[in-house]
C-alpha cells in the first residue's frame, strides 16, 4: 500500500507587519506529520516571527495556517493544548524550583498528579536535572535554565514542537543531548519546525529545509536537493605527476564532460576540480582520463556544505560566521 504523507503544518500566504516592517511577506510551507523541518535565513529574516504566529503568540495580519488540525487564528486555544515551543530566551518561573516548574506545566496541560509527577522526573533525569531539581531556578546557569525550558516544551509530549534557536549558548555535550532528545520525540510520532543557526544541527535533525529571507520563502527542500541546486557534486582528482594537471583539464574541457562550471585545476593542491552533475559524467570523466594514460592517485567526490548553500541562495554572510554575533530578536513584538 502507498504511504500518503499528512501534514503537520500547512502555511499559505501568511503576511505580518510591524508599523511599516513587513517581517512576513506572503510565506507558504508543509511540515509533514513525523519529520523535522528546519527553517533557516539570516537574523532579522523572519524566521522568530514566523514561530511566533504559529504558536499563536501573535496574529498574522493575512494569510492561512493550520497547526495538528487546529486553526490558527480561530482554534487557539485547542491548538496550545498540543504543542510545545522553546524560544530563544528561557522562560522558565525563577522562583519555583525545576521540578516545580515541570509539574506546574504537567498539570496546566491537565496531566493527573500522579503523571505530571513522573513525567517531571523524567525529563529532569533526561536533561541531567535530576541533582538540582530542588533548586530555584533563579539558582541555574544560563546552560540549566536553557535545558530547563527545553524540558518544559516537551513535557505534555506534543504533538508538534517549536524550536526556535533551541542550542544556542549549549556546551557541546548538552546540544547533543538535545538533539537526542527530539530524535526520540519524532520516532514517537512528534513533528519539529527548527530554526536554527547551526549548520549541523541542520543537517543532524532535519529531513527537510526552508530558507527564509526577507520574510520570503526562497528556497525549499531536502539537504541534498539543496545542495544540488547550487552545483551538486564536485569531482576531486589528484594526479601521479601533479605536472601532468593542466594537460587532465584541458582534455576534460575538450571533452565536454565539464559540468556547467568547467574543470579547474589547483596546482598549489595538485587537484583537479570537475563539477559534475550525474553517476554517468563521473564514470565518463574517470574513464576519460585512463584512455588517456593519466595516472591518478586519488579520486574523490565533494558536495557543498549548507554554508556554502547559504551563501549561494542569500548572497549573505554564512550562517555558522553569525552564531558568535548577538543574538536579538528579529522584531519588537
Amino acid at each position: 500500500m502507498t504511504r500518503i504523507d499528512k501534514n503537520a503544518v500547512e502555511v499559505r500566504g501568511l503576511v505580518k507587519h510591524y508599523g511599516e516592517t513587513k517581517a512576513l511577506d506572503g510565506v507558504d510551507l508543509d511540515v509533514r506529520e513525523g519529520t523535522v523541518l528546519g527553517v533557516l535565513g539570516p537574523n532579522g529574516a523572519g524566521k522568530t516571527t514566523l514561530v511566533r504566529c504559529l504558536s499563536t503568540l501573535v496574529s498574522p495580519d493575512a494569510g492561512h495556517a493550520v497547526v495538528a488540525g487546529y486553526d490558527v487564528l480561530r482554534q487557539p486555544r485547542q491548538l496550545r493544548r498540543v504543542i510545545g515551543l522553546t524560544g530563544q530566551y528561557a522562560s522558565v518561573d525563577e522562583k519555583l524550583s525545576g521540578w516545580e516548574n515541570l509539574y506546574m506545566i504537567g498539570r496546566l496541560l491537565d496531566l493527573s498528579r500522579k503523571d505530571a509527577r513522573l513525567r517531571a522526573d523524567e525529563m529532569l533525569e533526561r536533561f541531567s536535572l535530576t541533582e538540582a531539581a530542588k533548586r530555584p531556578a533563579m539558582q541555574y546557569s544560563g546552560g540549566m535554565r536553557r535545558r530547563l525550558d527545553l524540558a518544559a516544551s516537551m513535557i505534555g509530549s506534543p504533538a508538534v514542537l517549536f524550536l526556535d534557536e533551541p542550542t544556542t549558548g549549549l556546551d557541546p555535550r548538552t546540544r547533543n543531548e538535545v538533539w537526542d532528545e527530539v530524535r526520540r520525540m519524532v520516532a514517537d510520532g512528534a513533528t519539529v519546525l527548527l530554526t536554527t543557526q547551526y549548520m549541523e544541527e541542520a543537517e543532524q535533525l532535519a529531513s527537510e529545509l526552508t530558507v527564509i529571507d526577507r520574510g520570503r520563502v526562497i528556497a525549499n527542500g531536502r539537504v541534498d536537493e539543496l545542495k544540488a541546486k547550487v552545483g551538486g557534486r564536485t569531482l576531486q582528482i589528484r594526479p601521479s605527476d601533479p605536472a601532468q594537471l593542466p594537460a587532465m583539464a584541458a582534455a576534460v574541457a575538450d571533452a565536454g564532460l565539464d559540468g556547467l562550471a568547467g574543470a579547474q585545476a589547483v596546482l598549489d593542491e595538485g587537484l583537479l576540480y570537475v563539477p559534475i552533475l550525474s553517476d554517468e559524467q563521473l564514470t565518463a570523466v574517470v574513464g576519460l582520463l585512463g584512455v588517456r594514460g593519466f595516472g591518478i592517485a586519488h579520486i574523490g567526490t565533494h558536495l557543498p556544505s549548507l554554508d556554502e548553500v547559504f551563501l549561494a541562495i542569500t548572497g549573505e554572510k554564512t550562517l555558522s560566521s553569525e552564531i558568535s554575533d548577538t543574538i536579538a530578536e528579529e522584531v519588537a513584538a
